[in-house]
């Protein structure tokens, strides 16, 4: 039998200092059969000519430039579309991560012996550190609606990046839309959109290194708070669908109050404008809001527990303010998921 075609897919911005690096792991791979696409945002350093160096070299590498800059969520959603219609998998890559050789190897065996598994994950590392949580060892194969149902209740976050998952191409074709527009965490809206209504695979080993730089989702994630907003709107928009009404009313109000805990932080981090502006515009596009009520509450709560430990408090809210100041009088861009690779 002949083994079934994975596209690979890299989108990239900007990225000529490790888009090599990347390409090399791709063409390293123990799993021959492939083709790969580099989705160029129209970057103005050096990343075009390095991907036209390699699509010279082999033929089963091609580049797709785009007419226009493209926000990060709409690129990925671009970058996907372009997957062979001949494809089984789907492997996403991004320029400054890299595969490990037998990354899609394993991936699609797990794959191929399990039917019913719609995304394939395996642990990724940072170069200092294994990422994330997987499955218990050693299930290759479990309910993708339990999965979710455990991460919604409080469980680890055993999903990781793009970068560290195979998605079955036929469940990419069937939608319109693959990554959810309104959040950044699109990634982690997918996933869960897929385990709806397939399985889970997990390789237990580390397969993919994930690069951590400054302009990136996940600097804008720290900066931002974002991460925890991620956690609440996939709990908006799934929790109904995999919770009993018990489980969401007892979960979400747990969830909310801690997001507020983290809002509080902010407040008295003196955090800009347009903070504020990502998280209530994040909210509103799925039916939520910030509750003043309940922030008002937080923030004395927040204010209560620092004036315990004066000494230590005054040193970070120091700190914060400088950091609050300088970002007041910058003349530069302040960072926006518009505005990252």
């Amino acid at each position: 039998m002949p083994l079934p075609l994975v596209s690979i897919v890299t989108p990239v911005y900007n990225n000529a200092e490790y888009l090599a690096e990347c390409i090399e792991s791709v063409l390293a791979q123990s799993y021959s059969h492939w083709d790969y696409t580099i989705v160029n945002n129209c970057s103005t350093d050096g990343t075009l000519s390095v991907a036209q160096k390699y699509a010279m070299r082999d033929v089963r590498i091609r580049i797709v430039n785009n007419e226009r800059y493209l926000s990060i969520i709409e690129n990925h959603n671009h970058a996907i579309r372009q997957i062979s219609s001949e494809s089984r998998y789907c492997k996403f890559v991004f320029a400054d991560d890299w595969l490990y050789p037998t990354c899609i190897e394993e991936m699609v065996r797990v794959a191929e012996e399990h039917p019913s598994v719609g995304l394939v994950g395996a642990y990724t590392m940072d170069g200092q550190a294994v990422l994330w949580q997987g499955p218990a060892y050693p299930a290759p194969q479990i309910s993708g609606r339990e999965t979710c149902r455990n991460m919604l209740l409080g469980g680890p976050y055993v999903l990781g990046p793009m970068t560290s998952l195979l998605v079955r191409s036929d469940l990419i074709r069937k939608r319109p839309t693959f990554f959810d527009e309104r959040t950044l965490h699109g990634d982690t809206m997918a996933c869960f959109d897929l385990l709806v209504e397939s399985d889970y695979g997990y390789v237990h080993q580390v397969l993919s290194f994930n690069r951590a730089r400054r302009e990136s989702t996940g600097a804008f994630a720290g900066d931002f708070d974002s991460i925890i907003l991620g956690v609440l709107v996939v709990f908006l928009e799934y929790g109904r669908v995999l919770l009993s009404d018990g489980e969401y009313k007892q979960y979400w109000k747990q969830l909310n109050r801690k997001y507020h805990r983290v809002l509080a932080n902010n407040v008295v981090r003196l955090r800009p404008k347009a903070f504020w502006k990502y998280h209530a515009d994040t909210l509103a596009a799925f039916g939520g809001r910030i509750e003043w009520r309940l922030l008002a509450t937080s923030v004395m709560s927040e204010v209560g527990s620092r004036l315990l430990h004066p000494v230590w408090n005054l040193g970070r809210g120091l700190q914060w303010w400088s950091s609050a100041w300088n970002r007041l009088t910058a003349t530069g861009k302040q960072a926006h998921p518009q505005r990252l690779p």
